[in-house]
């Protein structure tokens, strides 16, 4: 498979995941060995510090694709999710990790007049309140909800130095998607 092909062929993944990983991939896409950046070198949104055995830099969409199917996808169950909203966490969780994208979802659903706790674990619970809220409320505040904590995190990172203010304009852009 090359770089041209489709990421995750239909034929070999749900099609929520491949939907979903297109989503992450329009972000996440070529290789980074920038400064500040706290995974060091990130290829596809996969970083080195994350899994050091390996090599980033030759990593391809298909070994990219396999990874987030079986640690993301697989792992937290996104697809148990109402679709547009396990896409958007899913991308967020790739983001911000899953504990903080997950608070944002939780805090979503609470915006959206669903009793959940606030814990940061996608469990039983949650999936269940998302399920039972109206989708389109669940996903606006789900944007927003993710917009805040990239505004907190730009304002909060190195003292509100350039840095997380360079980074927020793309954040913000991704939040909203």
């Amino acid at each position: 498979m090359t770089d041209a092909q489709p990421t995750a062929p239909a034929d070999l993944y749900p099609r929520a995941f491949v939907a979903a990983l297109e989503r992450v991939l329009t972000d996440e896409s070529g290789y980074t060995a920038g400064i500040g950046d706290p995974g060091g070198p990130t290829k596809f949104g996969i970083s080195q510090r994350q899994y050091p055995e390996l090599d980033i830099a030759n990593l391809t969409r298909a070994q990219a694709a396999a990874i987030y199917y079986r640690d993301w996808w697989l792992r937290f169950d996104f697809g148990a999710l109402p679709q547009p909203i396990g896409a958007k966490l899913f991308d967020l969780s790739v983001n911000i990790g899953p504990h903080a994208a997950t608070l944002c979802l939780q805090r979503a659903l609470r915006a959206c007049g669903v009793a959940v706790g606030e814990d940061g674990v996608l469990g039983t619970l949650t999936r269940s309140a998302a399920s039972r809220a109206e989708c389109d409320a669940l996903l606006a505040a789900l944007r927003s909800e993710a917009a805040g904590y990239y505004r907190l995190l730009a304002a909060t990172r190195s003292g509100g130095s350039r840095l997380g203010e360079r980074f927020l304009r793309g954040w913000l852009k991704r939040a909203y998607e």
